[in-house]
């Protein structure tokens, strides 16, 4: 048996050993969503509570040991990826739904909670807390915060900076935030849970935080449309968020290759036909059900009798609904071809369409067996982009090229929902001047001037 290094026992004797795990244990685990190769790093910790991570944390600074926290682990950026020299310090044990206030309309839940988990526990009481992406039945409430996910919803309800009212989180030295507001508004001074959300970690562990909720909606309706141009898509977009009375919570764009490559043949049963330039697929929530129907359906009709969409189909079921929602959030088709590279940017909805067509150009004259896949939340200036070379190798710096060099000109984001991690640290400042770089450095170095939190992540 090999001997623990110090700081390992260490934690094995603050947290029990049942908390630790390490060696040939450590390694059945796999190292992401998007990795399956074995975990390598000096011991995964699992604290049960913001005590505890105090108790983590004051071990490693002593220690000078490095810290990545891993909460559902499908970050795309690898930035809870662990390194051999790192302990992982997991929020997996903490999980609880502390407290659900239907009047207030707050939930207090720890790091570790489930996204769908706490969906559908809201559910039952006929709240809602409307964050929702693909990764809801793995994702954790800590990464949303940590990353500042967006998802579907972020049309009508915001980021996650939009539903935290307040957080708890822990330093580099062991020393506990607590800023669990739960109030609308509260201006007393420097909003302190902003430091920790969207920071992925770097400047401190998120344990608890407090939600933002909504009531429940009385009506869900759905529609994936065909459209001949991208104009159709954004003219559609102002009409339904004109005359759908703010009701309107998701509007997905998804172009002609997305479409393709997703369904057909061993992938899903296309609804409509395949050779139309643009589909989108839209969701209306609200409080009436006959007359959010009435209407819904009466904005379709009205949008074809305009000319701005050609073809359409409505669900008719919950399983209807959900085959549609699966051609945009089940994509493995597209994704298991080797390589593939999926990128998150955001830009002027004005300027989508000739980015698009610039990048997808680019990956034809680069590799012309390759493709590119494009899809995405588009009405909050959010697009996803699938690159398949369709030749093998290690391609992915040239791959970022072609999607991050146009991008400057456009002065968007190599990051709309997906944080920066390891993958885009290097095209950071394609997004960000170097005044802001020096000002995120210099936070990182007066909240963890020994660089022990998620280090060589984002910055």
């Amino acid at each position: 048996m090999n001997e623990q290094p110090p700081v390992v026992s260490a934690l094995i004797n603050a947290l029990g050993p049942d908390a630790v795990v390490t060696g040939e244990a450590l390694q059945q685990r796999a190292t992401s969503y998007w990795d399956a190769s074995p975990t390598y790093a000096l011991a995964l910790l699992k604290p049960a509570t913001t005590e505890e991570v105090s108790l983590v944390l004051k071990i490693c600074r002593e220690w000078n040991q490095p810290v990545v926290t891993q909460g559902g682990r499908t970050c795309c950026t690898q930035a809870a990826d662990p390194r051999q020299e790192e302990v992982i310090l997991s929020t997996e044990r903490m999980t609880a739904i502390e407290k659900i206030d239907a009047l207030g309309g707050t939930a207090t839940v720890q790091a570790g909670a489930i996204l769908e988990t706490v969906q559908e526990t809201l559910a039952e009481q006929d709240l809602l807390f409307p964050l929702d992406l693909g990764a809801r039945g793995s994702c954790t409430i800590g990464g949303n915060v940590a990353t500042n996910a967006g998802g579907i919803n972020v049309l009508r309800y915001g980021m996650m900076r939009n539903l935290v009212l307040g957080l708890e989180a822990v330093l580099a030295d062991g020393t506990v935030v607590s800023s669990m507001n739960q109030m609308l508004k509260n201006n007393a001074g420097y909003d302190l849970k902003q430091l920790f959300i969207g920071t992925e970690g770097t400047l401190g562990i998120v344990t608890r935080v407090v939600l933002r909720l909504f009531p429940q909606p009385r009506s869900c309706h759905t529609a994936l449309v065909a459209l001949e141009n991208f104009e159709q898509t954004t003219a559609l977009l102002q009409r339904l968020q004109r005359d759908l009375g703010g009701t309107l919570s998701a509007y997905e764009v998804m172009w002609n290759t997305y479409y393709q490559g997703v369904t057909g043949e061993n992938a899903h049963r296309p609804p409509l036909a395949r050779d139309y330039p643009f589909y989108a697929l839209l969701e209306a929530e609200g409080a009436d059900p006959e007359s959010d129907g009435e209407r819904f359906q009466s904005v379709i009709e009205q949008a074809f009798e305009n000319g701005l969409i050609v073809d359409a189909v409505l669900p008719k079921s919950e399983n209807e609904r959900r085959q549609l929602w699966d051609i945009r959030e089940n994509f493995e088709m597209i994704t298991l071809q080797e390589p593939c590279y999926l990128y998150d940017v955001s830009l002027p909805i004005s300027d989508m369409e000739e980015y698009a067509n610039r990048v997808t150009e680019g990956v034809k004259q680069q590799w012309p067996n390759g493709n590119c896949y494009v899809f995405g939340h588009m009405a909050d200036g959010n697009v996803h982009i699938f690159i398949t070379p369709g030749v093998k190798g290690d391609l992915h710096q040239l791959s970022d090229q072609l999607v991050y060099e146009p991008l400057k000109e456009f002065n968007g984001s190599v990051s709309a929902e997906h944080g920066i991690g390891v993958e885009k640290k290097p095209w950071l400042q394609y997004s960000r001047t170097e005044v802001e770089l020096a000002l995120m450095k210099s936070l990182k170095s007066t909240l963890d001037p020994a660089n022990l939190l998620n280090p060589g992540r984002v910055i």
